[in-house]
């Protein structure tokens, strides 16, 4: 079977093109499936990386007649689709690709709005209705799916887990230093609550040995487009305000692969401070309990659902009192944050890409054979 993609996919620097290269690099892994990207850029590159056929430019009349042509050159079709990777309003220039788009189509949802705009609402629908299949990364995703689009078949939507490496200790990593680190990381931004876990690292001055948080992760591409990097530039006085500057580690580096791995390995424990109550899919929260981290996290809905048997600790939005209370438990109480990590491991097998993928492919394979049935 022939699958083609279309995503953002690297060196473009966003979790969806990290996440489109874990899940080629699964499926070619396979040797059943030949696999091409449709690329959606910016600007092209000249040499675009091996699985790219073909890069949809943003904006640029007839572009997306050109990717359908190249995207109907394959058995199934797997759209990425987040809002803010294709062009028009709301991402709308997908729905010009998917009109031109004659082979089956199986589309994994990274955002399903919980109060979307009527026009998020109107592109969404398009693209339910140009899909054959529909994936969901969490329950919850699927349920606020059905209930605010009824153009969804509940029979055609599927909940496969996000994906992530598997990611063990390994025999060369250095050991563990005097101070537990907390670790943060991602593309950085208002509304990643870092402001908040700083406030929570305050009430934990007191703590011997005092822990170390690390902020790991470049400042978003569109938010740098924007303001620079005044974002993290308040952060810094934040935390000298707060006197937790010797705590605050900021790394700038946009790490992936082995190296990244690497760091979520060596981190205490993995605080997800988010400002997002809508929040139905995180690779990094994946990315955490697949290396047996323990978790502090907001109740976003991702993690109030992989996290719901014990491999973390929830605390609400924008409260850096709870926040402080939860990293006190998992520093100080003894067996709790091994308890959380255990539990973690015990799940980590299900959010694995070769697992995840492994469901890619029935899915896909499905409308596959409905229309060789059909021709023959």
């Amino acid at each position: 079977m022939r699958i083609a993609l279309l995503s953002t996919y690297p060196p473009t620097q966003c979790g969806l093109a990290t996440f489109s290269r874990s899940q080629v690099e699964e499926l070619r892994v396979r040797g059943d499936v030949q696999v091409g990207v449709v690329s959606i850029v910016d600007t092209p590159l000249r040499h675009p990386p091996t699985p790219v056929v073909h890069q949809l430019e943003t904006g640029l009349r007839g572009a997306t007649r050109a990717a359908a042509t190249v995207l109907n050159s394959y058995d199934v079709v797997v759209v990425q689709h987040e809002y803010g990777i294709f062009g028009g309003r709301d991402g709308a220039d997908v729905l010009d690709v998917l009109a031109g788009v004659r082979v089956p189509v199986v589309t994994i949802l990274h955002t399903v709005l919980a109060d979307p705009t009527p026009h998020q609402h109107h592109v969404l629908d398009g693209v339910i209705r140009h899909s054959s299949a529909l994936v969901t990364m969490t329950a919850t995703a699927r349920d606020r799916l059905l209930a605010q689009w009824p153009s969804a078949d509940p029979d055609a939507v599927q909940v496969i887990p996000h994906g992530a490496l598997p990611n063990d200790a390994e025999p060369g990593d250095p050991p563990r230093g005097p101070h537990p680190v907390v670790l943060t990381w991602g593309l950085i931004g208002p509304g990643k609550g870092i402001e908040w876990a700083m406030e929570a690292l305050a009430d934990l001055r007191d703590l011997d040995p005092m822990p170390r948080y690390r902020v790991v992760g470049q400042t978003h591409p569109r938010v740098r487009e924007r303001e620079g990097e005044a974002y993290r530039d308040r952060l810094r006085i934040r935390a000298r305000a707060l006197r937790v500057a010797r705590m605050v580690e900021f790394d700038d580096t946009y790490y992936d692969g082995e190296a990244l791995r690497r760091i979520v390995r060596g981190a205490d424990v993995v605080l997800l401070p988010y400002d997002s109550r809508d929040q139905v899919t995180s690779g990094v929260l994946t990315e955490a309990v697949v290396a047996g981290r323990p978790v502090v996290s907001t109740a976003f809905p991702h993690a109030r659902e992989l996290l719901a048997d014990g491999a973390g600790l929830l605390v609400p939005q924008r409260d850096p009192v709870a926040m402080g209370a939860a990293l006190r438990r998992l520093l100080t109480e003894p067996g709790l944050a091994e308890q959380l990590a255990h539990r973690a491991r015990e799940l980590a097998p299900s959010q694995h890409w070769s697992a995840v993928t492994a469901r890619l492919v029935e899915i896909a394979l499905a409308p596959h054979e409905a229309r060789q049935a059909s021709v023959a």
